[in-house]
This record gives structure tokens, C-alpha cells and sequence, in this order.
């Protein structure tokens, strides 16, 4: 079954998908000889979550590119798939804060996504074995708008900006009503240099009880 998404995010981003640029990147998705991750069906899980239940945003860079392993959910697997080294990053840090016991945890976040976690990449679909490979397609203003929407129509969300694709995007963020928390990506190159003790995940929650939300059960 194709996710499709929740029909406010298609009215909010019909300015968008409407244009001839993004008609022009779905055209070039389906002429691709390779393939791509995750599959066309899976491409918009993230937006079965209805827009006005998103409490936090995760912002990734672009899906993983190995087979059987992307399914619309940024940093998240299939049940049963071997965690990536990103994910086994994020499972440390959340263990670190005080939260699940990463040991011998599945890798499929859709409980987050069940919560109000909009689990987002920066670009949605990515070439088989090719890190980035659809960066710069024009994906970009797509996931532009779901921020900014996000951003301009809901207040006291939380932002958690992971890695230089992911911060980019911090300036279409009104930061006078949402908290924005920004570090380095978990991936084996870049967690060390900032990802690792950034303690996002409780100031999230802190965040989210101050202004009178149910915390994550990260």
C-alpha cells in the first residue's frame, strides 16, 4: 500500500508539488535505471502524520542506501533490519540521556512517528549505494515548505536539526516560537564532533512539558 500523505500536508504543500520543477523531479525519479530508496510507495510515510499532531521534527540528510532498508521514516529501519551505525549512534545517545536501553533494540521507529516525531530527511529519496546521490534534484523547496509550514502555522514545536544539510534550514524557523537544537550528524564521521552529548532528547522533552505537551517515550 503507497503512504500517502495526510490530506492537509497536500493542501499546505500544493504551491509546491504543483510547480513544473518538482513534476519535473517526480518525472526523473521514475526514469532512474538503478534503484532508489526507499520505493515510490514507501517515499512520504513521514507524511501520514497529520500535521497538526507533529510535536517534534527530526531532520536528517537523505535516506540510507542500502537495500531494504529506507521506508519513509528518517534513520529508521524496517523491523528486523540491522541497525545502521547513525542509528546505533542516536540508540547510544538516547541511552546516555537516561532513556530505552539501546541493547537488542529494533531499528523500526514508527512508535516516535506514532507519538508526533516527524522523522524527515532533507532529500526523500536517495540512488542505490550513492550517499547524497539525489541532493540538489529539487527535493529541497518540497521539504522547505514542511518546515516552513510547520514553522508559521503551529507554535512550541521542537526542532532537532542533525548534520549541514539538516541546519540549513534553521533560518526558515522562527526560533521566537520553537525551540531549535542543532549538532552534528550521528554518523560514524560526524558523531563525535558534536552529536554525541548534544542531550537533545531531554531538552526536547523538557521543552514539550513546559508548554504543557506529553514527553517522548524515546
Amino acid at each position: 500500500m503507497t503512504a500517502q500523505p495526510h490530506a492537509h500536508w497536500m493542501t499546505w504543500l500544493k504551491p509546491v508539488t504543483a510547480t513544473p520543477a518538482f513534476q519535473n523531479l517526480i518525472k526523473r525519479l521514475a526514469a532512474e535505471s538503478d534503484p532508489v530508496y526507499p520505493p515510490q510507495e514507501d517515499r512520504y510515510t513521514a507524511l501520514t502524520l497529520a500535521p497538526e499532531a507533529v510535536k517534534v521534527v527530526i531532520l536528517g540528510q537523505d535516506p540510507y542506501h542500502g537495500p531494504g532498508q529506507a521506508h519513509g521514516l528518517s534513520f529508521s529501519v524496517r523491523s528486523g533490519v540491522a541497525l545502521p551505525p547513525s542509528l546505533r549512534n542516536i540508540f547510544r545517545e538516547v541511552e546516555a540521556e537516561g532513556y530505552t536501553q539501546a541493547k537488542g533494540r529494533d531499528g523500526n521507529l514508527h512508535e516516535w512517528h506514532e507519538q508526533g516525531v516527524l522523522l524527515l530527511n532533507t532529500a526523500l529519496s536517495v540512488r542505490a549505494g550513492q550517499a547524497g546521490s539525489h541532493h540538489g534534484w529539487g527535493c529541497e523547496p518540497f521539504t522547505d515548505a514542511i518546515v516552513k509550514q510547520l514553522s508559521d502555522r503551529r507554535s512550541g514545536l521542537v526542532f532537532l536539526l542533525w548534520g549541514r544539510h539538516a541546519r540549513d534550514k534553521a533560518a526558515l524557523i522562527d526560533a521566537t516560537r520553537h525551540l531549535v537544537l542543532s549538532s552534528a550528524h550521528p554518523s560514524p564521521l560526524s558523531a563525535s564532533s558534536g552529536f554525541f552529548g548534544n542531550g537533545h532528547f531531554r531538552k526536547a522533552n523538557e521543552w514539550l512539558v513546559a508548554n504543557g505537551q506529553t514527553p517522548i517515550r524515546w
